[in-house]
C-alpha cells in the first residue's frame, strides 16, 4: 500500500476541502453528540489517533535532562498517578473515540496524502487546561516552533486529516464532554460538535481555520488544577526552559495510528507509516503491508 505524499509547499485546495466537508457532514448521521448535554464526562471506551512518535534521540535527551527532575516534582506534589502513567511520547495529529476494534484499519484506508519528512524544533514548556476553569484534565506540554515550511506542511496535513478521519468517530472525545464542554467558548464547542474535539484545523466558508497546536505532552493529569498545582508546574516549565533554552531539533520521518487513554496518552502503536515512501508497518507483527 502506497500513500500519496505532499509536495514540500503543502498547498491546500480549499475548494476541494470544502467539498469534502460537505460529504463529511452527510456521512455523520450516526455520530452521537448526546453526551455534550451531560454534566459529567462521557464514559471512555476506546480512543484511536494519528500521531508522530518522538524519535529515540529526542526521548534520550528529555530523559537525561529533565526526566528525573519531572518525576521528583510529581512525587513531591503527591501526583503519584501522573508519575506512573504510561505514555509513548508523541505529537498528535488528531484523536477520535470509537469502541469499534476495526477503527485503525478504517483509518488506514481513509488516510489522506501524507506530508514529507518534517524538520521541527521542540521548544518551550508550558502548562495547559482542557478548558479554562474546567478544573481538569490538565497537561505539561513541550511546544513546537511555529514557523517554516515544515511547520506549514504539518498544519496543512492536520486540516486534511481532520476532514478525512474525524467522520470515523462515534461521538465526541470523553475528555471534552461534561465540565470541559460546559465552559468552552462558542468556537471550541462548535469544533467538538463537528469534529469531536477542539484544537483541530478545519475549513469554514472557504477559509482555513487553524486552532491546532502541535506539541509533546509530558504530564497527563486528572487532578484538580488548583492555583497551587498551577503555580508549581508553571515554575517547573520555567526551569525546564532554562535547561533547554534552544529546544530540541529533530525530524519526524513516520506517522503512526495508535490507541490512547482518556487523557490522550498513547498506550500502543498499531501502524507506523513512512513519510518518505508511504510504507506501512504492522507494529505488532512486524509485517510491512504491500504498497
Amino acid at each position: 500500500m502506497r500513500l500519496k505524499l505532499f509536495g514540500r509547499a503543502a498547498a491546500i485546495a480549499i475548494a476541494g476541502l470544502a467539498m469534502l466537508q460537505t460529504e463529511t457532514a452527510l456521512a455523520q448521521g450516526g455520530i452521537d453528540n448526546s453526551a455534550l448535554s451531560s454534566p459529567t464526562f462521557r464514559e471512555h471506551k476506546r480512543t484511536f489517533g494519528l500521531v508522530y512518535t518522538l524519535p529515540k534521540e529526542v526521548n534520550d535527551i528529555l530523559a537525561i535532562t529533565i526526566g528525573g527532575l519531572l518525576r521528583e516534582k510529581l512525587l513531591n506534589a503527591n501526583l503519584i498517578d501522573e508519575a506512573l502513567r504510561f505514555n509513548i511520547p508523541h505529537v498528535t495529529v488528531l484523536h477520535i473515540h470509537n469502541p469499534d476494534p476495526t477503527t485503525p484499519e478504517k483509518m488506514l484506508k481513509a488516510m489522506p496524502k501524507l506530508p514529507p519528512a518534517l524538520k521541527v524544533n521542540l521548544k518551550t514548556f508550558y502548562t495547559t487546561e482542557a478548558a479554562k476553569g474546567a478544573g481538569h484534565p490538565w497537561w505539561l506540554d513541550l511546544g513546537i516552533v511555529k514557523e517554516g515550511p515544515d511547520f506549514e506542511a504539518m498544519m496543512a496535513f492536520n486540516t486534511i486529516a481532520t476532514t478525512a478521519l474525524t467522520p470515523l468517530r462515534d461521538g465526541p472525545l470523553p475528555r471534552v464532554t461534561g465540565p470541559v464542554y460546559g465552559v468552552m467558548g462558542d468556537a471550541g464547542k462548535e469544533l467538538v460538535r463537528t469534529v469531536g474535539v477542539s484544537g483541530l484545523n478545519t475549513v469554514k466558508d472557504g477559509k482555513e481555520l487553524r486552532p491546532h497546536n502541535p506539541h509533546n505532552t509530558l504530564v497527563y493529569s486528572m487532578a484538580k488544577f488548583t492555583p497551587e498545582i498551577q503555580a508549581a508546574f508553571n515554575q517547573t516549565a520555567a526551569e525546564f526552559n532554562q535547561i533547554l533554552p534552544d529546544g530540541i531539533p529533530t525530524t519526524f520521518k513516520t506517522v503512526s495510528i495508535v490507541e490512547l487513554g482518556f487523557a490522550g496518552n498513547v498506550l500502543r502503536e498499531i501502524y507506523r507509516i513512512s513519510l518518505e515512501d508511504g510504507a506501512v508497518l504492522n507494529v505488532a507483527t512486524g509485517a510491512v503491508l504491500k504498497k
